[in-house]
């Protein structure tokens, strides 16, 4: 990929070494895709277990984004990309090593701790690499596109291990490939942080580790039945947890999430639109390759073939992204790529005897329109946090991101997991127009959040008296007020 004028050594060191986090990261988040049958026949998970398998992952990264963004940004954002690395490749070992399903859910959660400083880190250093302008838009779509291309190449890599050798060879892989990074993100990143380092907020971290943990799990385990006092302790604790986190942070000198960000529209509306996404396209995608395998009779390399439709679209107009005209604003491309992530999966609905073909021009459309969406969240990301402050912004983006994912999962596996494939594709029908649906109303909120234009009543009625003040002083008087 070309720059204009070519970036420095630093910033196209920052920026292979972030994107290769990236796809890396997303590899790992979606090896259970392709191996879940083989995984849970060899591990004896029932329902429950597989269910744990695919989102533990989920809580890790929700848990861990905004904690590491804000270690990164006082700390040392190289410091946490490697720590990262490094606890991603002991617990992708784990995983390989795993002897049961609690013990593969657990090691799923530490690659997520481990991953969210990878993706929260790796975004702050291409924001500090890379200054505000050109180079920067070109650099955050790359790291956008690389969202897409984990999401291309992971179920391929790993249905084709899982083919192979096993369903460990891809947490193995995965670990060889984490330690490679933790040796080139030590060799050749530039550490940087914040001008302006603060006291760690540990009250803060805790409080919204606990209450993103609670929540995540609530859903996970209501799958089962949400009238039970686990689901219900764990989802009401996690609201209980969430207020008690803003209240300390509104009384806190330096908290770790300054929630007065909420207040500025940019920043509010990236932070609405990555929920969005995971709750719309990011859940819908998720679910995907179980329907091609399961309700429509494919098999898991056919399935992630169906997938890379959708991903390989995305990478390409995530990369294509930065040749939008200038006068399209990001916050313009955040609402048209929500809408059109909500056309593209209203349109992958299925007929009574259709087949896998069917999906295409949804995919098509969803995958076009997720690209640009990516690569204006990464910019936004960057953009609408406080200068010094990516790896925040990064985190709070992908931890609305995930969370959403977690929710909009949920939803999803509740309407189309049926036994009958009949019945899985009549809920999945239900699916995408609940999808298309929270896209949409993400669009609209994000459209909301306009910056603040012109002067309000009580500025104009200021500036009024100032002005009828100054009109009475005379010509004499109005010299005199010019130069001083």
């Amino acid at each position: 990929m070309r720059f204009q004028e070519g970036p420095t050594g630093e910033q196209a060191r920052a920026l292979c070494v972030a994107a290769a986090g990236t796809v890396l990261a997303l590899v790992t988040f979606t090896t259970p895709i392709a191996t879940l049958a083989s995984t849970a026949r060899d591990l004896g998970s029932g329902p429950g277990g597989q269910a744990w398998i695919l989102s533990s992952m989920s809580l890790g990264l929700a848990v861990g984004l905004l904690p590491t963004g804000a270690l990164g940004d006082d700390h040392g954002r190289r410091r946490m990309f490697l720590a990262g690395a490094i606890g991603l490749t002991v617990a992708s070992a784990a995983a390989a090593l795993a002897p049961g399903t609690a013990a593969l859910a657990l090691a799923r959660v530490g690659q997520g701790l481990a991953v969210a400083a990878i993706l929260s880190c790796g975004l702050g250093l291409i924001g500090h690499a890379f200054p505000p302008g050109p180079r920067r838009i070109q650099a955050t779509g790359v790291w956008g596109a690389c969202l897409g291309a984990g999401i291309a190449v992971g179920p391929l890599m790993a249905g084709a291990l899982d083919a192979g050798p096993g369903w460990r060879s891809a947490y193995w892989s995965t670990a060889a490939l984490s330690a490679v990074l933790g040796v080139l993100s030590r060799r050749l990143l530039t550490e940087s942080r914040a001008d302006r380092r603060q006291p760690v907020d540990l009250a803060g971290m805790l409080l919204l580790a606990a209450a993103l943990a609670c929540e995540i799990a609530g859903l996970v385990e209501g799958r089962a039945g949400w009238g039970r006092p686990l689901v219900v302790g764990l989802l009401v604790g996690g609201v209980v947890l969430g207020a008690v986190f803003v209240v300390v942070e509104l009384r806190r000198r330096a908290p770790m999430l300054d929630l007065r960000l909420f207040g500025r529209p940019d920043f509010a509306g990236a932070t609405i639109a990555a929920l969005a996404t995971g709750a719309g396209v990011v859940a819908a995608m998720s679910f995907l390759p179980t329907l091609v395998q399961r309700g429509l009779g494919h098999s898991a390399s056919y399935a992630a073939l169906v997938l890379l439709v959708w991903s390989a679209t995305s990478v390409l107009t995530a990369l294509l992204a930065r040749r939008l005209p200038a006068r399209v604003s990001p916050r313009s491309q955040l609402v048209f790529g929500l809408l059109g992530v909500g056309v593209g999966l209203a349109m992958s609905g299925l007929g009574p005897a259709a087949g896998a073909a069917h999906l295409l021009p949804g995919l098509l459309v969803a995958g076009v329109a997720n690209g640009v969406l990516n690569a204006a969240l990464a910019r936004q990301a960057v953009a609408s946090a406080p200068a010094g402050l990516a790896s925040i912004g990064s985190g709070a983006n992908n931890t609305a991101r995930y969370l959403g994912g977690a929710l909009g999962v949920t939803v999803v596996a509740v309407l189309s997991t049926h036994a009958e494939p009949a019945a899985m594709v009549a809920g999945w029908n239900h699916s995408t127009l609940v999808a298309g649906g929270l896209s949409a109303l993400g669009a609209l909120v994000v459209a909301a959040c306009r910056p603040r234009t012109g002067l309000d009543r009580r500025e104009r009625a200021t500036l009024r008296r100032s002005e009828l003040s100054i009109a009475t002083l005379g010509p004499r008087g109005r010299r005199s007020l010019r130069c001083r």
